[in-house]
């Protein structure tokens, strides 16, 4: 019976340096290998060209690199490039590349599916089949970044975690991977160009605070009403309004970040005074701003981008409250690579 291996960025690189002290080999080529499944990106144990042939052929024998692999990649008229990634057990999930003229974003998943049920996005409908190991959120951004770099000559600049999946329900695998990214032995990005989304889930949050993170939080909101947040985003009964209150403000009180709300205004849903009155009573218990994201449609039709009025009332209201508010337009909404729109037909 074949033994399955273990995927080798599954150790620290302590583990790494014993493993080849207990071979016989010498501790510093474990950070030799380290450096290459990190730093350098190594998709097999040949890329180590550095490290000998009968030590390569040691590791193949012990190990994996479970890395992901671009499958196909559609590009937008407005320069968003979407990847579809297949992993290593032949699952797929997707990741975006969003330029400006002075940065590029990368749109990272953390789930295959997701675990949470929102009725506005695509991607809730997959279910979650499982969550990402750190590598696999990792390659994601090392593919980005490489995409960034051959498309628009400039390295990735910004990544945020709002793909498929739900983030703080795969807690230690996504901040694993962020700390490699951020490591100067990974990608030695600055925590403050990753924003890490979530639909609500206030005990994670309060965990994110408690562990002393740097990078920012965005919070998808879309009402600040409890029936109406819980007609479009069910799991949220269990997530009242008021735990959320409280997590966030427990959040400002430790971490001294502002918050970023993601908000959707839909025609009959949450485009009336009422909706506008309780967000921006909301937005005063902790400093925070607001992104007002246009909608994407799914095709049920169920969900409709509210008018340009209704968007204007809300701008008015939350200015004229010292809120800062902005309208994000979407991206790659040709290549179904916008927000709410991840949904692999592959998955």
């Amino acid at each position: 019976m074949q033994i399955e291996k273990k995927d080798i960025r599954a150790l620290s690189k302590e583990q790494l340096r014993d493993f080849f002290v207990t071979n016989g080999d010498q501790a510093f080529r474990g950070n030799q290998v380290y450096e290459w499944l990190w730093s350098k990106g190594a998709h097999s144990f040949d890329d180590m060209t550095n490290v000998a042939k009968t030590t390569r052929n040691m590791l193949e024998e012990n190990f994996v690199i479970n890395h992901i692999k671009v499958d196909t990649m559609q590009h937008s008229e407005d320069g968003t490039v979407k990847n579809a990634v297949r992993l290593h057990d032949g699952l797929v999930v997707e990741s975006v590349l969003i330029p400006t003229k002075t940065r590029t974003t990368a749109c990272v998943s953390s789930q295959v599916g997701c675990s949470l049920d929102c009725n506005f996005c695509a991607t809730a409908r997959l279910k979650r089949m499982r969550n990402l190991e750190p590598g696999e959120i990792y390659d994601q951004v090392i593919a980005i970044d490489r995409e960034s770099r051959l498309y628009y000559n400039r390295p990735l600049s910004n990544i945020v975690f709002m793909g498929m999946g739900e983030p703080l329900m795969n807690y230690g695998n996504v901040l694993k991977a962020i700390e490699m990214i951020t490591s100067n032995e990974g990608l030695g990005m600055s925590p403050k160009r990753i924003t890490v989304s979530t639909s609500g889930v206030p005990k994670m949050i309060k965990k994110l605070a408690d562990d002393e993170v740097k990078f920012n939080l965005a919070v998808s909101l879309h009402s600040a009403i409890d029936e109406i947040r819980s007609r479009i985003m069910p799991f949220s009964e269990n997530f009242p309004l008021a735990d959320l209150r409280e997590s966030l403000e427990y959040w400002y009180k430790k971490t001294k970040s502002k918050i970023s709300f993601e908000y959707v205004v839909w025609k009959g849903i949450n485009d009336d005074k009422a909706s506008i009155e309780a967000l921006v009573k909301f937005c005063k218990y902790v400093p925070c701003k607001v992104n007002l994201i246009e909608y994407n449609p799914i095709d049920d039709g169920e969900f409709q981008q509210a008018s340009e009025e209704a968007v204007n009332a809300y701008i008015k209201e939350l200015q004229a409250s010292g809120i800062v508010v902005k309208v994000r337009r979407s991206r790659g909404k040709d290549i179904d690579a916008a927000c709410g729109q991840l949904a692999n037909k592959e998955v």
